[in-house]
């Protein structure tokens, strides 16, 4: 593990000559005739659309001749790090984030993040917990203490088991010193299916990205108790956890690696494309189609965010026993 972050750590000094190049007279993004962008997921999803996204961001600011979007799903992400694990093209980027941290602890593959060649942070999304507009429960403060009282009791539905959403009720848990194994998590493949379970009222709460229940909250269905980013949400009438006293924050991130064997010339080429391309129109016209958090990061910073975000993950998932 040691060596493996170490060469991550490492990548931070090619990033650094790749954003100098941005300044003046670098290598052109356009030396690349043809990218391939990899969802690490079905089509639909988050991971998808920020791959069709780049695509069109890409091709609309003629960056590249040809972007060619793939689609290899499976296991939160793992299959497709596996597949880009032996990937020789040095035009190749797969999507990546926060669920995928939480995935390869889980699925204990030998191939991790820290295997690949980090690229560029590029958006984020608020994750909210909410409640029925009905519920007893109007505070986060109510609903932990519930859970603390009648522990398995109170049923909290979320995404994937491992996931960003059992990740942040994880660590709302831990910061009110609540025993981890009160928490009784219901998980979904989708949000759509977490939002159909409070409605039906089968559940006590759910978390998910705002945009999943963001609707139903401005049509008065469901409460926000609360939201996970480092500031209220614009759309969201609620606090932020870190603002309650619970220290917790926590985005659902998503970025861009490419294999570990890239040369540093071809890092350069591709830091410098997905920085033209985030400075170009038709990405900041995606992002607000999409509603997605711009939180843009390259070089040092992102190598540093990548590596502490590993280091955070793991013990958490731990603690409630999907790592052993």
């Amino acid at each position: 593990m040691a060596g493996r972050r170490t060469r991550l750590l490492a990548t931070a000094v090619a990033a650094g000559l790749a954003l100098a190049g941005c300044g003046g007279g670098g290598t052109a993004s356009g030396d690349i005739d043809r990218l391939e962008i990899m969802a690490p997921a079905d089509p639909g999803g988050g991971w998808d659309q920020t791959a069709r996204s780049m695509q069109a961001a890409i091709t609309g600011s003629e960056l590249v001749d040809s972007v060619q979007v793939s689609n290899v799903g499976g296991a939160g992400g793992t299959v497709g790090l596996q597949k880009l694990a032996n990937e020789r093209s040095e035009s190749y980027l797969m999507i990546t984030g926060l669920v995928m941290v939480g995935a390869v602890e889980t699925a204990g593959v030998d191939k991790r993040l820290e295997d690949t060649t980090p690229i560029a942070r590029l958006t984020a999304e608020d994750e909210v917990v909410v409640v029925p507009a009905d519920s007893p429960h109007r505070t986060i403060e109510d609903l932990l203490a519930a859970v603390d009282e009648k522990g398995q009791g109170v049923s909290i539905t979320g995404g994937s088991a491992g996931g960003t959403d059992h990740i942040l009720a994880a660590m709302l848990l831990k910061a009110k010193g609540i025993d981890p194994a009160k928490l009784n998590y219901i998980a979904y493949s989708g949000g759509g299916e977490s939002l159909a379970a409070l409605l039906g009222g089968q559940v006590d709460a759910g978390i998910s990205g705002v945009g999943e229940y963001l609707e139903q909250i401005k049509a008065g269905k469901l409460r926000a108790l609360g939201t996970s980013g480092p500031k209220e949400h614009p759309e969201v009438k609620a606090p932020t956890f870190k603002t309650l006293g619970t220290g917790v924050e926590l985005i659902n991130w998503r970025g861009v690696v490419a294999p570990g064997s890239i040369s540093v010339e071809a890092k350069e080429r591709l830091v410098k494309l997905v920085t033209d391309m985030h400075a170009g129109p038709q990405w900041q016209d995606e992002l607000k189609k999409r509603g997605w958090t711009d939180t843009f990061q390259t070089g040092h910073d992102f190598n540093t965010f990548l590596t502490t975000e590993i280091g955070r993950i793991k013990p958490i998932l731990e603690e409630i026993g999907l790592v052993k």
